[in-house]
């Protein structure tokens, strides 16, 4: 059996690795909102919230200061700026008109990603960047934190006794 191992992530990597998690309990909250029949509006408006919050910052951080480190053309930048469009719509499409379909599509697509970036993407720039290069990045991620000033509050993934 293929046992798999928890990734060592360089230092200056891990405030990504840790928003992934983040971005891993945002799929799980989705996936349990639904299951528990939450109300697809406050679904909705969860979504819009975690990525304002969140994901729109985590991307920049990506995209901003870690595409430039990869070679002109290179398939990981071309995939990494293709996820981040098909989610970017995917969000706006639930923004605008919500159904349990796309929020399961938005979470299968955000799992999928992520999981990518930390096994590929990640692996790939430690790999090739110097510890040098990695502190730059880790300077440039410092300067541009993701940061929430208002946490969500209504936590509609537990599931309440009462609603056994």
């Amino acid at each position: 059996m293929n046992e798999i191992k928890p990734l060592k992530r360089s230092l200056q990597l891990q405030p990504l690795s840790r928003e992934h998690h983040d971005g891993l309990l945002f799929v799980w909250k989705i996936r349990q909102g639904l299951t528990n029949n939450t109300d697809i509006e406050k679904l909705r408006q969860f979504v819009g919230w975690f990525w304002e919050n969140h994901m729109r910052p985590h991307f920049f951080q990506e995209e901003k200061i870690l595409m430039p480190w990869l070679p002109d053309l290179h398939p990981l930048a071309s995939k990494l700026k293709s996820d981040h469009n098909e989610i970017r719509e995917l969000v706006i499409s639930i923004d605008k008109e919500v159904d349990q379909y796309d929020l399961k599509d938005l979470a299968n697509l955000v799992e999928v990603h992520i999981r990518w970036e930390e096994r590929e993407f990640f692996q790939f720039l430690e790999s090739t960047l110097s510890v040098k290069e990695l502190d730059k990045v880790s300077e440039e991620l410092n300067q541009h934190p993701v940061t929430c000033q208002n946490e969500w509050k209504d936590e509609f993934w537990v599931q309440k006794k009462s609603d056994k």
